[in-house]
């Protein structure tokens, strides 16, 4: 496998060699720090912009700093570690030099991944990695097989959702740093979990962000919604996609990541011929030495083409977001009407997405958009999708950050879990979602110049919508922060728990019914007729063994008779269990409002709990 090419490298008796690309200097120095006291030494210039140079015997922790032309010092832009942040010295750092205890561990299969997706500055009291670690076992007891962390490289301040990150290679500092994240991730093997890391390939943040100065590694040809893009395809670019390669591959195999979400692919350009999308599933894979490595697309295009094969055309990664489901979901049972959500109105969203991937498929008009939108899944199985009720984007992205557990009452929340984990796809959770976590989770960041600050402002204001007399919560506030802060709260005999119930059984039932790990065969109606749906009817299994209803209205809807009579009852999710109102032995002729009933075999009976 290829070796990290830039940054401080460790070479044989403890010595570094450091290594920066720097096209657009005439001279680089190279600035360590002994207190308060600087040794500045020149770097040897070599081919294409590069530029070396190498010490015996450095410390761990030794600060150093790049100088170009006389000019200030800047942190490398491959450092791992940032210890007084973005704008301060980069330290050295060894990561091959942690011992590791997960040598037999093999991954987690696609098909079996139950993604849960964590912010680690909120995700505890402590908001660091190594608090994460005790907590594992309540997540693994759950049924979620794949931590799947925010974004972690450093960004200004302590506070940040993580998509502002400047120093891609280098784990926060307020979380722990590089060595703590190692902890995490050997941790997570240990309690047979995958782990899987969301990297921002598409743009930097605007703080603390020094690329421009050493070369070309963003562009102004192409523009993302947060600033310019990274250049993949323009003179200097090969340079660029070693920077990002190099990150992936030191992402797997130094930190033994199970793989990496990839942040919002559709601001990622690349004219080339070899797309960088389909070049960091091989890095990926290569690094990850016989493992099971998972790249996932956060993808709003509903285009498989980032999925399919690349001798079919595609990009070869192995999952991608389909947004779809939420927003149909969200349609249905909260009323939302507004800017995306004005293309699913009707339960025939919801019923499209479940029976064919996508509900903007390429033959519908996307009003939102004003064009058709979207393509067909190509008949690829649902495990190639990942599908979620809640994210970080669908809360934060509300002007407080409204979880569900606040836009719905109980049943519908109950309803939305058991659509999810019965749908034929990978699903996400948001961290506390499983329980009905009411605390926000808004947009919240720290940064320093108070004209960027006020810019933040009055940006998401602006690009979400928030109406002038609408109250939004100030992203630089420190309680913003604080507030969304996870209560991990579910008393016994509360609704939580019932709801954290629900999750735990449906997911133990996705290992263990066939029918659920069928994720190709499934068919869709609407009933009682297309004309007037009332109830969605999901089968599953490949010989239409499982049938799920779901009761997306406010009114008691009957089930079809020769249903009752054929089927056994396995689950609803109404059930006291769940803390719903429906006794076992109750009738069961009609469904409750916003109720799942799952009928099947008899055979099931015991595979999902009532």
């Amino acid at each position: 496998m290829r070796k990290r090419s830039c940054g401080a490298l460790e070479e044989e008796g403890g010595g570094i060699r450091w290594r920066v690309w720097a096209p657009r200097a005439e001279r680089v120095e190279l600035v360590l720090f002994d207190g308060s006291q600087r040794r500045v030494q020149p770097m040897l210039r070599e081919e294409h912009g590069f530029f070396h140079a190498a010490l015996p015997d450095v410390p761990e922790g030794q600060r150093y700093a790049y100088r170009l032309n006389n000019g200030p010092e800047r942190p490398d832009p491959c450092s791992l570690w940032q210890p007084d942040g973005v704008h301060k010295p980069s330290a050295v750092v060894r990561p091959r030099r942690f011992t590791w205890t997960d040598r037999d561990w093999q991954g987690v299969p696609r098909e079996d991944l139950v993604f849960y997706e964590l912010h680690t500055g909120t995700f505890t009291p402590e908001g660091t990695f190594e608090a994460i670690i005790p907590r594992l076992p309540a997540l693994r007891e759950l049924g979620v097989t794949a931590l799947e962390l925010m974004p972690i490289a450093q960004f200004p301040g302590p506070r940040n959702w993580g998509y502002d990150g400047v120093h891609l290679y280098a784990a926060q500092n307020t979380y722990g740093g590089p060595y703590e994240l190692q902890k995490l991730v050997d941790a997570c093997h240990a309690a047979g979990l995958a782990i899987v890391l969301d990297v921002v390939y598409n743009h930097l943040g605007p703080e603390g962000n020094y690329l421009g100065e050493f070369g070309p590694y963003l562009t102004d040809r192409y523009r993302t919604s947060w600033g310019p893009a990274f250049n993949y395809d323009g003179p200097g670019s090969d340079a660029v996609r070693d920077f990002i390669l190099d990150n992936v591959r030191m992402w797997i195999a130094d930190f033994h990541f199970d793989g990496l979400r990839l942040d919002a692919v559709h601001a990622i350009f690349d004219s080339r011929p070899r797309h960088i999308l389909r070049e960091i599933k091989q890095a990926a894979d290569e690094a990850g030495a016989g493992r099971y490595i998972h790249i996932i697309a956060e993808s709003l295009r509903n285009d498989v083409c980032m999925v399919r094969a690349p001798e079919r055309g595609g990009h070869g990664l192995d999952a991608e977001w389909n947004e779809d489901l939420h927003h149909a979901l969200y349609a249905c049972l909260i009323g939302e009407r507004h800017g995306k959500y004005s293309d699913f109105t009707e339960i025939r969203s919801l019923a499209r997405t479940l029976g064919q991937t996508f509900h903007l498929d390429g033959s519908i008009y996307s009003a939102y958009r004003g064009r058709h939108w979207g393509g067909p899944d190509e008949g690829l199985p649902g495990d190639r999708f990942v599908i979620g009720v809640q994210n970080h984007d669908h809360v934060g992205n509300r002007p407080r950050g409204d979880r569900l557990a606040t836009l719905a009452d109980p049943p519908k929340q109950r309803l939305a879990a058991s659509l999810m984990l019965l749908a034929p796809y990978l699903p996400l959770l948001f961290m506390g979602e499983e329980y009905g976590e009411d605390n926000p989770f808004p947009f919240f960041c720290s940064f320093h110049n108070h004209n960027l600050i006020e810019n933040v402002r009055q940006g998401r204001r602006r690009d979400y919508g928030f109406a002038p007399g609408v109250e939004m919560l100030d992203p630089q506030a420190e309680a913003t922060f604080a507030a969304a802060k996870l209560s991990w709260s579910w008393p016994d005999g509360s609704s939580r728990a019932g709801l954290r119930r629900l999750y735990t059984d449906l997911l133990a039932a996705r290992r263990r019914c066939p029918a659920l790990r069928d994720f190709r065969h499934r068919t869709v109606h609407l009933l009682p007729d297309e004309q007037k749906p009332a109830l969605l009817h999901l089968v599953r299994g490949a010989a239409g063994e499982f049938h799920a209803y779901f009761n997306l209205t406010d009114k008691a809807q009957p089930l079809p008779s020769t249903e009752r009579e054929d089927r056994a009852l396995l689950f609803y999710s109404e059930s006291v269990r769940y803390h719903g109102r429906r006794e076992p032995g109750m009738p069961w002729q009609e469904m409750w409002p916003y109720e799942c009933v799952v009928l099947g075999p008899g055979e099931y009976a015991g595979l999902l709990s009532t």
